[in-house]
Protein backbone atom coordinates (compact mmCIF):
# COMPACT_ATOMS: atom_id res chain seq x y z
CA UNK A 1 0.00 0.00 0.00
CA UNK A 2 1.48 3.40 -1.23
CA UNK A 3 2.22 5.62 1.57
CA UNK A 4 -0.34 8.62 2.68
CA UNK A 5 0.84 11.77 4.56
CA UNK A 6 -1.47 13.94 6.38
CA UNK A 7 -1.36 17.85 6.36
CA UNK A 8 0.72 17.70 9.79
CA UNK A 9 2.88 15.13 8.03
CA UNK A 10 3.26 17.13 4.91
CA UNK A 11 3.82 19.85 6.63
CA UNK A 12 6.83 18.41 8.55
CA UNK A 13 8.47 16.69 5.63
CA UNK A 14 8.68 20.20 4.00
CA UNK A 15 9.40 22.86 6.67
CA UNK A 16 10.18 25.29 4.02
CA UNK A 17 6.12 25.06 3.12
CA UNK A 18 3.90 26.98 5.22
CA UNK A 19 -0.22 26.06 5.84
CA UNK A 20 -1.02 29.08 3.85
CA UNK A 21 0.92 28.17 0.65
CA UNK A 22 -0.04 24.46 1.14
CA UNK A 23 -3.99 25.62 0.65
CA UNK A 24 -2.87 27.92 -1.51
CA UNK A 25 -1.36 25.36 -4.01
CA UNK A 26 -4.93 22.39 -3.47
CA UNK A 27 -6.76 25.54 -4.90
CA UNK A 28 -5.24 26.06 -7.15
CA UNK A 29 -4.88 22.55 -8.90
CA UNK A 30 -1.13 22.44 -8.26
CA UNK A 31 -1.48 19.08 -5.68
CA UNK A 32 -4.56 17.54 -5.90
CA UNK A 33 -4.70 15.04 -1.98
CA UNK A 34 -6.95 12.49 -1.57
CA UNK A 35 -10.20 13.34 0.77
CA UNK A 36 -10.33 11.21 3.68
CA UNK A 37 -12.43 11.63 6.71
CA UNK A 38 -9.36 12.84 8.68
CA UNK A 39 -8.70 15.19 6.18
CA UNK A 40 -6.34 15.67 3.26
CA UNK A 41 -3.97 13.00 2.65
CA UNK A 42 -0.74 13.25 0.68
CA UNK A 43 0.94 10.86 -1.44
CA UNK A 44 4.56 10.36 -2.14
CA UNK A 45 4.10 12.18 -5.36
CA UNK A 46 2.54 14.91 -4.01
CA UNK A 47 5.39 15.21 -1.59
CA UNK A 48 8.11 15.52 -4.56
CA UNK A 49 5.84 17.60 -6.67
CA UNK A 50 5.33 19.83 -3.81
CA UNK A 51 8.97 20.28 -3.11
CA UNK A 52 9.68 20.85 -6.60
CA UNK A 53 7.15 24.09 -6.23
CA UNK A 54 8.82 25.33 -3.05
CA UNK A 55 12.39 24.89 -4.72
CA UNK A 56 10.93 26.74 -8.23
CA UNK A 57 8.92 29.68 -6.14
CA UNK A 58 12.14 30.58 -3.74
CA UNK A 59 14.62 29.77 -6.28
CA UNK A 60 13.22 31.27 -9.11
CA UNK A 61 10.74 33.67 -7.36
CA UNK A 62 7.97 32.23 -9.79
CA UNK A 63 4.71 33.47 -9.18
CA UNK A 64 1.53 30.97 -9.51
CA UNK A 65 1.08 31.38 -12.51
CA UNK A 66 4.43 30.78 -14.28
CA UNK A 67 4.55 27.66 -11.25
CA UNK A 68 1.42 26.50 -13.59
CA UNK A 69 2.30 27.14 -16.28
CA UNK A 70 6.03 25.00 -15.48
CA UNK A 71 4.54 22.47 -13.71
CA UNK A 72 2.25 21.81 -17.05
CA UNK A 73 5.44 21.39 -19.18
CA UNK A 74 6.75 19.02 -16.20
CA UNK A 75 3.98 17.30 -16.39
CA UNK A 76 3.95 16.90 -20.64
CA UNK A 77 7.83 16.08 -20.33
CA UNK A 78 6.80 13.28 -18.01
CA UNK A 79 3.98 11.87 -20.07
CA UNK A 80 6.39 11.65 -23.31
CA UNK A 81 8.61 10.39 -21.04
CA UNK A 82 6.66 7.44 -20.31
CA UNK A 83 5.89 7.19 -24.26
CA UNK A 84 9.48 6.79 -24.84
CA UNK A 85 10.06 4.04 -22.70
CA UNK A 86 6.71 2.52 -23.97
CA UNK A 87 8.00 2.46 -27.63
CA UNK A 88 11.52 1.66 -26.82
CA UNK A 89 9.88 -1.30 -24.61
CA UNK A 90 8.20 -2.16 -28.13
CA UNK A 91 11.02 -1.72 -30.76
CA UNK A 92 12.89 -3.87 -28.20
CA UNK A 93 10.59 -6.97 -29.23
CA UNK A 94 10.82 -6.56 -32.38
CA UNK A 95 13.42 -8.68 -34.59
CA UNK A 96 16.77 -7.51 -35.39
CA UNK A 97 16.31 -6.59 -38.90
CA UNK A 98 13.10 -4.23 -37.54
CA UNK A 99 15.28 -2.48 -35.47
CA UNK A 100 18.04 -2.00 -37.84
CA UNK A 101 15.17 -0.34 -40.46
CA UNK A 102 13.71 1.67 -37.59
CA UNK A 103 17.34 2.83 -36.24
CA UNK A 104 18.07 4.05 -40.11
CA UNK A 105 14.52 5.71 -40.84
CA UNK A 106 15.22 8.02 -37.03
CA UNK A 107 18.58 8.89 -38.34
CA UNK A 108 17.82 9.93 -41.50
CA UNK A 109 14.30 12.12 -40.00
CA UNK A 110 16.87 13.46 -37.42
CA UNK A 111 19.43 14.64 -40.29
CA UNK A 112 15.90 16.66 -42.07
CA UNK A 113 14.76 18.04 -38.83
CA UNK A 114 18.16 19.82 -38.20
CA UNK A 115 18.45 20.96 -41.96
Amino acid sequence: MTRRYTLTETLAELPELQATQLESYIRAGVVVPVQSATGPLFRELDIARLQLVVDLAEGYHLDEEALSLVLSLVDQLHGLRGDMHAILDAVAREPAETRARLKTAIHEVRVVVRN
